[in-house]
Formats: C-alpha cells, structure tokens, sequence
C-alpha cells in the first residue's frame, strides 16, 4: 500500500482531532456530485472524499472480500451506492448525511432529500420557460468567482448550451470566454459513424466557435500517453474505473489546468432529461435489469469458479430491485410513466455516480475544480414530476431541452443528434492495451490472476465481437483496459483477497 503522501496523514490528523469533540457532523450533496467515504470500526472512525486518505491510516486494511469481487467484476465500473469495493471502507449515499458521537462510538445515517413525484400542471409552454430559466441560472451561479473559469466544449448540445451562456455571461462582466475540447491523434482517419455516433465532434465544435468567438484551445492526446495514464486514473480514483474514458479526462484536465482554475461541465443533462439511447430504446428499456451494464453471463465467465460460485446468483438482480423500489412514484402514473421515473432514478443514482466521480477524482488531480450546472437540484426537482411527453418532445432525445433553448445556439448544433463523451478510434489503442495485458498474464504471479481466469483473458484478447461492457462507453478496447486497471490496482495497493 502506498502511504508515501504527507497530505493523507495531514487530513487523517485532522479527523482524529474532530474525534475529541462530542459529534462530528458530515454529509454529502444532494446529487452525489462529490465522493465521501469513511470507516468505522474497532472505535475509529475516518472520513474524506478520497478513498486513499482513510488507506493512510494504518488500522485501515486493503482488503476485498467476494462481495468487493462482485462489485468489481459483475457491477464495476459502477457499484452500489453505499459500496466503496474496499472491506470496511463505506461510500456515503448521495443526500445523506452522517452524525458520529465519539462518546458512545455511535454512527447514525440519515436521508436529508428524496426525489419525490408530484403532479406536473404546467403547459408545455411553461415547463419549457421555466426549464430555460432555471438552467440558465444555475449556469450563471456557476459562473459566480474570482477564479478564471472556461468551459468544456464537445460540440454536444449540454456543452454547446453551458459555453453559449457561460459566453454571454462573461461578455456583459467585460470577460472573454476560453473554450476547451478534447481529441485523438488519427481519429480524423479512423473514426466510423456507429448508431452511437453518427458523425464527428470536430464540425460542430468548429461552428460553436465560430458562433461564440470565445478563446478555444483543441487539446490533442496520443495514444501512448492514453495507455500510460490508465494507472494514473486508477491512483485518482483510488480505484478500477472506466479505462480510457477517465485516462482521457484526466489528460485533459492536466492540459486545461494552465490557462483556467475552474471549468464547466455537462454531465448530468443526459440524466434528468432522458439523453441515453435505453430511455428510448423499448426493448433495452424493459430489460428488467441495470441497462448499461452488459451480459451478466459474460461478466461471470471471467470469473475463477471458486469466486463465482461463492457469490450470491442474485447479487445484482437485488440492487437493481433494491434501486426500482426505492423509486418515488405517484399511484396515477402511467406505465411508462413509472418506467421513466424509475430510469431517472437508475440513472440519477447508479450511472452517474460513475460520471461524477469520474470527474470529480480526474479534474482534481490535476488541480482543476469543476462545475456541474445541470446537477443543480433545484432543476432536477422540477424536472422529475414533468412528464416523460414533454422530455420526448418531437420524438427526440432531450427535446425538451431543446426546445427550452432555442435561440441559444445554433440550429444545427441544438438539433443535432446525440454523441457520447469522445474516445479514441485508432486501432493502435487496442493493440497497445492488448499487448500490455498479454505482457500482464503472461506472469503467473499477476495479482488479476487471483480473481480472473487467465483462458478468459485470452479469449477476450483474440475476440472479433465488440461485447459491451458498461454501456456503449465500454467495449472490448475498454474492456481490456479495464482488467489492466484492476492488476494494477491489486498490486499498488497490495490488496489482500478474504473471506
């Protein structure tokens, strides 16, 4: 285990002064924006948004048990709520909040805020005004600092929309606008229109800038660097996560840190306002079971059998059940209605945990904060009790949203259809990611090979099938990047497999 960081040990100190006092009172933000973990156990008790702090402490054991080994391999990158993979170290749930009386060694977890349906009586007409209105404040809100802030930029309509009003706000305050995106060296030569992504980031980031004349900055990553911080972005997290989705951010974020202090970011429109393909596609959407997360089966046959017979057949079927029927419904709902309300709650609560995270732990490492308007809650209240008719308006993903911000961009980009968080399309990154697993298993000590049968990996290396793994941000170049992570992550942290 590495405990090499003097900070760790400063914050870990500090926590165990607040121990002195009667209580110490904490919690986490209503949308789980930010991480918390904390430990609790043999009268000590830790906190902190970063999994390695409560490592530091020498009482605190990198162990994984077969329910971490679930959480990791059938579940991960995402995981339970209240799940941090390692024994003993617990995530705080979103909108929780957390009292610890160091008298009686007592812990107490308490709900604070809950998404709660209520009758929607606002015409379309005014849902959308009022959509528009509280988007653009909290826009503006986040745009409220001494610290230098720009704006992520993919030519996507939930960027398109933060950089056009972020634009106008800081044009009225006598202020320029730097906008940021991210690409891959010969993704121009080897990109391929999928159902996923019909056509390129680059046009329409193009025409955004043309549209706003703020300072833009293309930050252009090779494959090389990608493969290498893999690890980096595993250190960030303090975890596994989601291979070359976080590398790429984490990248990006070093690259952006020296011309701002603070940028702003997306993630959470495709949540409230029903952007992924499963809230529209029927079939993946009656799947009665988390819709990102890929065959079970195929998760499971990595398993050794030792570990896959010792974990509970229902293990995720229970928390995707667990997850539905925590989900607030009004009676009068519609079927579909119900469905929509329970995938805003899927979504809300599992998939972007691990977009938030993702951020958060990226953009901090590399000294960047960053800001999620559309995760503000007041939006996301209003939002939940509008019908899923008016979400869909016109028959598309986010209509509504759309709609709500006309005249704030371009035609061509409010309309355009949705395209997921760039990746790399260059071959060369599976073929690089390939070879350093081969290199890994070819080691019969290799931590992974604790946990992963080594045929499996074999099999996975020379498949011509493009198998999802996490949605369609993973697939087989992830997939394999991903069992990278989690050999280096095994023996960086020397974590102990038990009982």
């Amino acid at each position: 285990m590495s405990t090499s960081c003097p900070q760790q040990y400063h914050y870990l100190r500090i926590y165990n002064l607040y121990m002195h006092k009667n209580q110490i009172n904490f919690k986490r933000d209503r949308l789980g924006v930010r991480p918390l973990f904390y430990y609790h156990k043999n009268g000590i008790f830790l906190y902190g948004t970063d999994i390695k702090t409560i490592l530091a402490h020498p009482s605190v054991k990198p162990q994984v048990d077969k329910q971490g080994i679930a959480e990791l391999i059938l579940l991960g990158p995402g995981r339970t709520p209240s799940h941090a993979i390692f024994k003993d170290i617990k995530s705080l749930p979103p909108a929780t909040r957390g009292y610890y009386d160091s008298d009686t060694n007592k812990l107490t977890l308490r709900k604070y805020w809950e998404l709660t349906d209520k009758p929607h009586t606002d015409s379309f007409e005014e849902t959308k005004q009022k959509v528009r209105a509280l988007l653009i404040e909290s826009i503006e809100r986040s745009l409220e600092s001494e610290n230098i802030i720009g704006t992520f930029l993919s030519g996507g309509l939930d960027s398109s929309i933060i950089s056009a009003v972020a634009n106008r706000y800081l044009a009225s305050k006598g202020k320029k606008l730097e906008t940021f995106s991210v690409d891959y060296k010969d993704n121009d030569k080897h990109f391929r229109a999928s159902k996923f992504q019909p056509n390129s980031d680059i046009a329409y980031i193009e025409e955004m800038n043309s549209f706003l004349g703020a300072k833009h900055h293309r930050i252009l990553l090779d494959t090389d660097e990608l493969v290498d911080a893999l690890y980096d972005a595993v250190d960030a997290r303090g975890l596994p996560g989601m291979a070359d989705i976080d590398a790429s951010l984490l990248l990006f974020c070093r690259k952006v840190k020296p011309y701002i202090d603070v940028a702003l970011s997306g993630e959470g429109a495709d949540e409230i306002f029903g952007g992924y393909p499963w809230f529209r596609d029927e079939t993946i959407r009656n799947i009665d079971g988390f819709p990102w997360a890929g065959s079970l089966e195929f998760r499971k046959s990595f398993l050794k059998d030792d570990f896959a017979n010792a974990i509970d057949s229902n293990y995720v079927q229970e928390r995707y059940r667990s997850a539905i029927t925590s989900t607030h419904i009004l009676q009068s709902a519609t079927p579909l209605e119900r469905r929509m309300k329970e995938m805003t709650n899927l979504n809300l609560k599992w998939f972007g945990q691990t977009l938030f995270e993702r951020k958060h732990c990226m953009s901090t490492m590399a000294g960047l904060a960053t800001r999620l308007p559309f995760c503000d809650y007041r939006l996301v209240e209003y939002l939940y009790a509008v019908p899923w008719e008016y979400k869909d308006y016109k028959g598309r993903e986010k209509g509504l949203l759309r709609e709500a911000m006309t005249g704030i961009l371009p035609d061509n980009v409010l309309w355009r259809k949705k395209s997921p968080y760039p990746k790399t399309h260059n071959p060369a990154y599976l073929t690089a990611v390939s070879n350093r697993l081969r290199e890994v298993i070819s080691d019969s000590s290799a931590p992974i090979l604790k946990i992963i049968k080594k045929e499996a990996l074999e099999n996975l290396l020379g498949s011509q099938e493009s198998t999802p793994w996490y949605g369609q941000l993973m697939t087989t170049p992830q997939t394999i990047a991903y069992f990278l992570q989690i050999n280096y992550w095994l023996d960086k942290y020397k974590v102990e497999i038990v009982d």
